[in-house]
């Protein structure tokens, strides 16, 4: 049984979880709106890894070992955290946040895809059915795209971030089966984040912008700092515990609050217009994901 107080723990770390992940779309805008959105995608990975590091030394956690596993974390890692940060923050410089935090709804399902495939064990019905009619809620919010709407949303950059998802789908997929050899959960992210850190830090120089420096102001530093330290550490130290503690079931509930919190954020932080197509889009995907995984 868990105890009152650690249940009431479970419940806070998974709250602040949803709600740091809720907010990337609205901090990746903030970001992208003054330093250019791939030079965010790679400063996001790598300040994470430098973050990564300490905690990789204080747990004691060592890399796997075998060619196998080495290689199922390479993927993870440039999946995870190399495309799908730096395609994500070129996005959102196209498209609103809160196209950002409903497209990001889809994870689940897009991951439920790709372990299918490579488990060679297809879903239900009633989850193909659940996984349709949220793919038909990403067509209509996308398709909504053309017409802007008002509210700064493109058809390009919400396809640009579909194709981020993808990524970090098969990123997770790719972990997941890491862990199930044997290897946790923690050192697949951690030391994912440090050997994507590795590859992309060579890259600074050529995507460094010295306007962005002093152009960027608080705002804009303060939200990479965000990505990196907040969404990524912060959010799986305290999701991973959360999981561990109150049970997968149970508490992965709660990622259904996460694209609310993204879009009723990006309405209060960035005065982004909550439309009618908006709304009618988080309906049917949310629908949709909460069907599929009833299954």
């Amino acid at each position: 049984m868990v105890s009152a107080r650690t249940g009431a723990a479970v419940l806070a770390a998974a709250t602040l979880t949803i709600v740091l992940w809720g907010a990337t779309p609205v901090a990746t805008k903030a970001a992208v709106a003054s330093i250019d959105p791939v030079l965010v995608g790679i400063l996001r990975t790598v300040l994470a890894g430098a973050a990564a590091i300490p905690v990789i030394l204080f747990l004691g956690i060592r890399p796997p070992s075998g060619r196998r596993a080495m290689s199922m974390l390479a993927l993870s890692a440039v999946c995870g955290f190399i495309g799908f940060p730096i395609l994500f923050s070129l996005g959102q410089r196209f498209t609103s946040a809160a196209h950002g935090a409903l497209i990001l709804a889809t994870l689940p399902l897009f991951t439920g895809i790709f372990a299918a495939i490579l488990d060679r064990r297809p879903p239900g019905r009633r989850w193909w059915i659940g996984c349709a009619i949220a793919i038909g809620g990403e067509a209509l919010l996308i398709g909504s795209s053309s017409g802007f709407d008002g509210d700064g949303s493109g058809l390009f950059g919400d396809a640009v971030i579909l194709a981020s998802a993808l990524l970090a789908s098969l990123g997770y997929v790719t972990g997941a089966h890491l862990s199930r050899s044997g290897y946790g959960t923690w050192g697949t992210t951690f030391w994912g984040v440090v050997v994507a850190s590795g590859v992309l830090l060579p890259a600074i120089p050529l995507a460094w912008d010295w306007s962005a420096w002093t152009g960027a102001g608080v705002v804009g530093w303060g939200a990479v700092a965000y990505l990196a330290i907040g969404s990524t550490i912060l959010a799986y130290v305290a999701w991973y515990w959360a999981l561990g503690a109150g049970g997968i079931a149970r508490i992965g509930l709660f990622q259904f609050f996460q694209p609310m919190v993204g879009v009723v954020l990006a309405a209060v932080l960035l005065s982004e217009p909550v439309t009618v197509p908006l709304l009618l889009s988080a309906g049917v995907i949310l629908s949709g994901v909460f069907i599929a995984r009833r299954t």
